[in-house]
């Protein structure tokens, strides 16, 4: 056994210390770390060389430091990093998706971080008739790019001839679109669009996208017809209320271009017929606060996934699609208890994405008969997707299936018939077998008596008596629900003998949508005891001990850990924190940042509403540390990340030295290159979860075998599908 420690001889940063201050409902707020964001940061975020010197000068002394502390470790985290790339399959291939003559998919070759994507002519019966033809290649275009490189879409044309795809070169999320003739040139358009998303007309010419505004808000549609050489866009849609952010998709036929205009608890949607893009959108239903709609149509009918009249679970009504003034009308009913998760329509049939008892499930409705049929899966805990689509007249639905102990499996499920093909079974060259996990879940109970289902994952020779080490991860905001999904990079920490848990905490809706409601605004703190309270359950429980848990999280999961941490120090051996939302209390009174406005029905409004104010304020991580023996905690951030700015994280981690009582070092990684998604690439990316996973070896004591025994090469387990 060898013992792998922080190097803690050398000295933390000593961040300056400036008096700031601001007074909000005769409230003073101190933040003596103001100085760190930068006046300038929106010009940051496009070009990261003007950012302060100052500033720049302690982010790169924050890496310097993190490097040390963290030099010990760099043999385990070379190790851990070669462990997951072993497991991804470097010649990863997409199934390819039926759409007409042609079935489209993304494929890796060896050593790619992008890969390319490529199609294959088919014929009616879905067979592969001709060889491939790549379409582009996106390795290739990375090169000409030093640093930061990502696809934000890839479409093409209706008509097969060109495609149109986007790229973002900062990691600001802004990116630029190119428009090819299919295997041929290329130019640039000049759009910058803001997320990235490509929608195609009806005519093969024009296509539409969204602009940000000068807050870097998504908030603007615009269509240009690709052959126009004049080059002149068409402002479409634009959103005034800084609260709603726009996006755009195609219905499920493709006979209509829908603009979403949403903030978390509201949304508004208007149609243009794909057959005349330049026409005025229509208003689906005007935006009333608290009513959440989607739109899918079929044949006469537009289906409508809403929380209309206190469905709280969702229910599904329908509008005749001529008739903008007519009534809803009822379909399928609200159930409680029965989270509709979402709606895709086919030519002949309904498919519903449902939650029920923490699991997700599928319906699937024969819309002529008005027959469901209801896919078994009997895992104790298990994932389901929907991978998308390309076809609407098919009878073939795609989905994918894992757990926490088997890889992904992607099956074709034949809506008329009932039959299943088995399309991909997902490779993991280095070996797996399922047999050699436990996953199990669990129902903690909370400090006010709310179930709380817990995910764990641990190998079969771990010792549940207390003594193994667990990585709890939870996220817990915007009622985003963690799958018990199959991850290959956790089986790096797995294998060395800890326990993975994944809190299913309020503020998501593994337990419907009240399980949402009851963990934001003025329920939010349920998040942060949730977390704490399955901490201690499962010391309880003999999976492990106070001290032994290494929180985890990320963004909005990141502002989980830190509240955790400081509600309860000593029940953590550590804590990662990526991109975390740590300095909620300032940016939600900022409402010249990007996610402000949007985010007041998630947290509250501090801005105008006391009560707000005085409940973040009780909560912020940043403004609710406390002199304490913390433990070793990674925190991550993105320079150019919109979403949470470089300065939460870095004024946090002074923060955190201020009120440190103890020896375990605070350390803050600035990806000087990237924003909240971190570094691109399909390896380059393993490189920061290595780096996390050695940080959580060493805070839980650091002793593992010199040479971790690799498991055998395994077959994938049946699991309980159907044949």
């Amino acid at each position: 056994m060898t013992d792998l420690k922080f190097d803690t001889s050398s000295a933390p940063p000593q961040a300056n210390r400036k008096e700031h201050s601001s007074t909000h409902h005769g409230i003073q707020v101190n933040d003596p770390y103001a100085w760190m964001r930068d006046d300038n940061w929106q010009t940051v975020m496009q070009d990261p060389s003007v950012l302060r010197s100052d500033i720049r000068v302690h982010l790169e002394t924050e890496n310097s430091y993190t490097r040390a502390v963290m030099g010990p470790l760099d043999a385990l985290r070379d190790r851990i990093f070669e462990e997951m790339k072993d497991r991804l399959d470097p010649r990863d291939e997409q199934v390819p998706v039926p759409d007409g003559p042609y079935a489209y998919y993304h494929r890796y070759r060896v050593g790619d971080q992008h890969g390319l994507y490529a199609r294959k002519p088919i014929n009616a019966d879905r067979d592969i008739t001709g060889d491939e033809e790549v379409i582009l290649d996106a390795d290739a275009l990375a090169k000409d790019h030093s640093g930061y490189f990502d696809i934000g879409a890839v479409s093409h044309s209706r008509d097969h001839a060109r495609l149109a795809y986007s790229i973002d070169t900062k990691g600001s999320e802004n990116y630029e679109i190119f428009v090819s003739e299919c295997g041929g040139n290329t130019q640039s358009t000049g759009i910058t669009c803001s997320t990235g998303q490509i929608r195609w007309a009806a005519d093969n010419e024009v296509i539409f996208w969204i602009e940000r505004d000068a807050f870097q808000r998504p908030s603007r549609v615009f269509a240009r017809s690709i052959s126009d050489s004049d080059g002149e866009s068409q402002l479409i849609y634009e959103e005034a209320d800084p609260g709603f952010f726009v996006t755009i998709r195609t219905s499920d036929s493709g006979d209509f271009i829908l603009i979403n205009s949403h903030n978390h608890t509201t949304s508004e949607i208007w149609t243009i017929p794909a057959d005349a893009p330049f026409s005025d959108p229509v208003c689906f239903r005007k935006r009333e606060s608290g009513l959440e709609y989607s739109i899918h149509d079929h044949g006469r009918y537009f289906y409508i996934l809403t929380n209309a009249d206190e469905a709280v679970d969702f229910k599904i009504m329908r509008r005749i699609i001529p008739d903008s003034s007519a009534e809803w009308e009822a379909y399928i009913p609200h159930l409680p208890g029965r989270l509709i998760l979402s709606l895709e329509m086919y030519a002949d049939h309904m498919v519903s994405l449902t939650r029920q008892n923490a699991l997700p499930r599928l319906i699937i409705r024969d819309m002529e008969t008005c027959k469901d049929a209801d896919l078994p899966f009997g895992d104790e805990a298990y994932a389901l997707g929907l991978p998308g689509r390309l076809e609407y007249s098919t009878p073939w639905l795609r989905y994918d299936y894992m757990s926490p102990t088997t890889p992904s499996r992607v099956y074709d499920y034949n809506m008329c018939t009932g039959e299943h093909v088995l399309r991909k079974t997902q490779n993991v060259p280095s070996g797996h077998d399922p047999d050699d996990y436990i996953a199990k879940r669990l129902q903690i109970t909370a400090r006010d008596g709310a179930g709380v289902p817990v995910t764990l994952l641990y190998h079969r020779d771990t010792k549940i008596d207390g003594t193994a080490p667990l990585l709890l991860y939870g996220y817990g905001a915007y009622g985003i629900t963690v799958p018990a999904r199959f991850r290959t990079s956790i089986l790096s920490l797995v294998d060395r003998g800890f326990v993975y848990g994944i809190a299913h905490i309020r503020g998501g809706m593994s337990k419907g949508y009240q399980w949402y409601l009851d963990g934001k605004l003025e329920t939010k703190i349920n998040t942060f005891n949730d977390f704490v309270d399955a901490g201690y359950a499962l010391c309880d429980s003999g999976y492990t001990s106070k001290g032994r848990i290494v929180a985890c999280g990320g963004s909005a999961g990141g502002l989980l850990a830190g509240a955790a941490l400081n509600q309860a120090p000593s029940l953590f051996a550590g804590a990662i924190a990526a991109v975390p939302f740590v300095d909620v209390l300032n940016t939600m009174l900022d409402d010249t940042l990007p996610l402000t406005p949007p985010e007041w029905p998630e947290w509250g409004n501090p801005r105008e509403d006391k009560a707000a104010f005085e409940r973040i304020a009780a909560y912020s991580p940043y403004d609710n540390t406390v002199d304490a023996d913390y433990p070793p905690v990674l925190i991550t951030g993105g320079l150019t990340d919109p979403r949470v700015t470089y300065w939460e994280p870095a004024k946090w981690a002074a923060r955190l030295r201020d009120h440190q009582t103890g020896t375990a070092p605070i350390m803050l990684k600035m990806n000087m290159d990237a924003g909240h998604q971190g570094d691109s690439g399909r390896y380059d990316s393993l490189r920061d979860t290595a780096l996390e996973y050695a940080f959580a070896v060493a805070a839980v004591g650091g002793q593992l075998p010199v040479s971790p025994t690799l498991l055998p090469c395994g077959t994938p387990g049946s699991g309980a599908l159907p044949e």
